[in-house]
């Protein structure tokens, strides 16, 4: 039975890319090769692989051992246990991501979670339940689509984990983060998340994976977490399609 699910999926994708060649993630041509993305155009996308700070999973120079944190997360930790990205956000990257987060471009989706699989599949393996970081209700149905419920949901359908995309919601709608700087950030998402009373025993006591399409300062998936950490989340990690990085100047 599986098989033959399997062998109809594949006649599936070789008849729908005849009849609709694929677009490419980075250049938005169509036809160009078998898959979403050229050969030269896979090796710009800057993946993210060991070694990184298992805290924060940003890129390190040197292996210093699986449980090793970066100067920054030392000086402040954020409150999650772990994070994990696929790969650098840049001027490469931005265009697959702001196609899937502002045009609700789905065609790349099975290519955009499978690598963030391989980039935190021991996370999602460990998790009890997935969540997507919310937008307000208001943005959802001016939007239509919430991208990172979207990644939440191919991610579970890979790891086999059971995903629950309003475990969150966003209690008041909030300003966008651009070009905000890190404390303004952190005063922006204060307060603006929560657990849904219908879900918090699904919660209680449960170790997430939460998901989200970039990770910038860490503001927003920090308020996500300490709204899952008061409902009695026993474990939080964060799986991030991308990732800043940028250079730290840490005194500590």
């Amino acid at each position: 039975m599986k098989a033959g699910r399997l062998a109809a999926k594949g006649l599936f994708r070789r008849t729908r890319d005849f009849l609709w060649p694929p677009r490419s993630l980075i250049s938005g041509d169509r036809g160009e090769g078998a898959g979403p993305l050229r050969p030269d155009e896979f090796t710009k996308i800057r993946f993210i692989t060991d070694p990184v700070c298992n805290r924060c999973g940003v890129p390190q120079d040197f292996d210093a051992g699986p449980d090793a944190e970066c100067p920054a997360c030392m000086a402040r930790p954020p409150r999650w246990g772990r994070a994990r990205a696929a790969f650098v956000y840049d001027d490469v990257s931005r265009r697959p991501v702001l196609d899937l987060k502002r045009a609700g471009r789905r065609d790349g989706l099975e290519t955009l979670s499978g690598w963030m699989v391989q980039a935190g599949g021991a996370l999602a393996d460990e998790a009890d339940l997935i969540v997507p970081v919310p937008l307000h209700y208001t943005r959802l149905v001016m939007r239509g689509f919430n991208q990172s419920a979207w990644l939440a949901q191919a991610i579970g359908e890979a790891s086999g984990r059971r995903v629950s995309v309003d475990a969150l919601k966003r209690k008041r709608r909030t300003p966008s983060q651009a070009g905000l700087s890190n404390r303004a950030r952190r005063r922006n998402v204060t307060g603006a998340f929560d657990v849904r009373a219908s879900r918090r025993k699904l919660e209680e006591g449960r170790r997430i994976l939460l998901v989200d399409d970039v990770l910038t300062t860490g503001a927003t998936l920090n308020a996500c977490t300490r709204a899952l950490k008061r409902a009695g989340a026993r474990q939080i990690d964060v799986l991030v399609l991308a990732r800043v990085v940028r250079a730290t100047d840490v005194t500590i």
